[in-house]
């Protein structure tokens, strides 16, 4: 079968250690973190609730480079929302929690870029995030490090800076749902693909950002992804 233009270019990330994987969905799971939840104005462990962004949302930052991002349209709100991101190796249906690890491919840092003031007002009208959430270049993302060489991440630090001032500190074992929970409930609603990315939310301290800033997250055990807003 003939294209009637030519398709797009598949969207992939690096991996430590050289190759890429190709990416199939993204997924994000909503505040996932209690502090995060507070100042959203929520308390509590809530049940699970996500939502999605497009595969070619995805900013591919190499080790070691500075990404670059530009700025959204339609908003006068543009916040910075770090994450660890897991990377779906094995797919799979109604997977159990305690199964999730051998599913898991690998990790990497992730920013969650968020036109805070368009989600804002969809939420006040019971509408979609998608205009917030899943627009071009809202998922910045760090090279891929393959769990053979980190083991499981079950805690450990997630920060962000932004011009070198840290705004959002967290550890991974204050997740309200874990890497392996998230990967229970996503597979009883979906069917997990190879190259499916998950964003595990974010931890309090989220704010805006503009045109200049540098954004620098890392997760312990992942290094760092630095991004610019131009």
């Amino acid at each position: 079968m003939s294209h009637v233009f030519p398709p797009p270019a598949p969207v992939a990330v690096p991996v430590v250690g050289g190759g890429s994987l190709p990416v199939h969905r993204i997924y994000c799971v909503g505040r996932n973190y209690a502090d995060h939840a507070v100042e959203m104005g929520f308390t509590g462990r809530e049940p699970p609730f996500f939502f999605m962004k497009p595969a070619d949302a995805i900013v591919a930052v190499p080790e070691g480079e500075t990404g670059r991002i530009d700025y959204p349209t339609l908003t006068a709100n543009l916040h910075h929302e770090i994450e660890l991101v897991v990377a779906i190796g094995t797919g799979g249906r109604n997977i159990a929690a305690a199964d999730a690890p051998k599913h898991i491919w690998g990790y990497a840092v992730g920013l969650d870029m968020t036109r805070r003031d368009l989600q804002n007002e969809m939420k006040k009208q019971g509408r979609p995030w998608c205009i917030g959430k899943a627009f071009e270049q809202s998922a910045p993302i760090g090279p891929i490090v393959p769990i053979a060489k980190t083991g499981e991440l079950l805690a450990g630090a997630i920060t962000l800076a932004v011009n070198g001032n840290v705004k959002q500190q967290g550890d991974l074992k204050d997740l309200i749902w874990s890497v392996n929970e998230t990967i229970e409930q996503l597979s009883a609603a979906w069917t997990l693909q190879p190259g499916d990315l998950i964003f595990t939310g974010t931890p309090a301290g989220v704010g805006a950002v503009v045109r200049g800033d540098v954004m620098e997250g890392a997760v312990a055990g992942l290094g760092s992804l630095k991004v610019a807003v131009q």
